[in-house]
């Protein structure tokens, strides 16, 4: 296991099954997905990750991607990196030239990594994402912990194996609710369609066409 970040076994187990919930079919909102917390050690270089799914291709034209930091929970949220048509990098003095984004929007992917990790970069980071025709921007937020020194290794066999079982399980889970979800927000998406042209078709035969009667 990589020292510059890890996840403990728990915490492992408990953000698959948020994700099995958050992509059960009862919305049209985009999933994204991110560790809730990041350990990292002082000093090193850590990446941040933040996924996605999406029933549709990745447009750059279209695509957004915002990633922003928070120092505290009420505190306000700072712009540090922006996809519109290409990354922009946003150089915060926080930061300087410390983050090099790492992801792929094409792959589903929008990760950063942040180098030379220092103890002020504590916080919250907050990764919000939009890929039209999805209509609702997706969120989700990683609290970064930055440690001082490496925690003692210990054996940790039995879990990966577990969480490898457990991680294998719910990729098939997510994988069929994926499916389905494509399948009812496209439709769904259908269905306000064919309103909307009914609805304009509707207004123009009431305005444009005159009674046969009166010709």
């Amino acid at each position: 296991m990589s020292p510059e970040a890890w996840l403990p076994q728990p915490t492992l187990f408990l953000t698959g099954l948020s994700l099995l919930l958050s992509l059960a079919p009862t919305g049209l909102g985009m999933e994204v997905m991110a560790p809730a917390t990041i350990n990292a050690l002082n000093g090193s270089s850590v990446k941040l990750s933040c996924t996605f799914n999406s029933c549709y291709k990745v447009e750059n034209k279209q695509f957004s991607l915002n990633w922003t930091y928070q120092e505290c929970r009420n505190c306000s949220e700072e712009l540090f990196l922006q996809f519109r048509m290409k990354i922009m990098n946003k150089q915060l003095d926080r930061f300087g030239n410390r983050v090099e984004f790492t992801g792929n929007p094409t792959k589903y992917d929008v990760s950063f990594t942040l180098k030379n990790v220092q103890l002020e970069d504590e916080g919250t980071y907050n990764c919000y994402v939009l890929n039209p025709p999805d209509r609702h921007r997706g969120h989700a937020s990683i609290s970064l912990k930055v440690l001082t020194k490496e925690p003692p290794k210990h054996d940790s066999t039995v879990a990966v194996i577990v969480g490898a079982s457990v991680g294998g399980f719910l990729a098939v889970v997510i994988l069929v609710l994926m499916v389905v979800k494509c399948v009812r927000r496209k439709k769904q998406q259908r269905l306000n369609t064919d309103d909307q042209k009914t609805e304009e078709e509707g207004k123009t035969d009431g305005e444009g066409n005159p009674d046969e009667g009166t010709k």
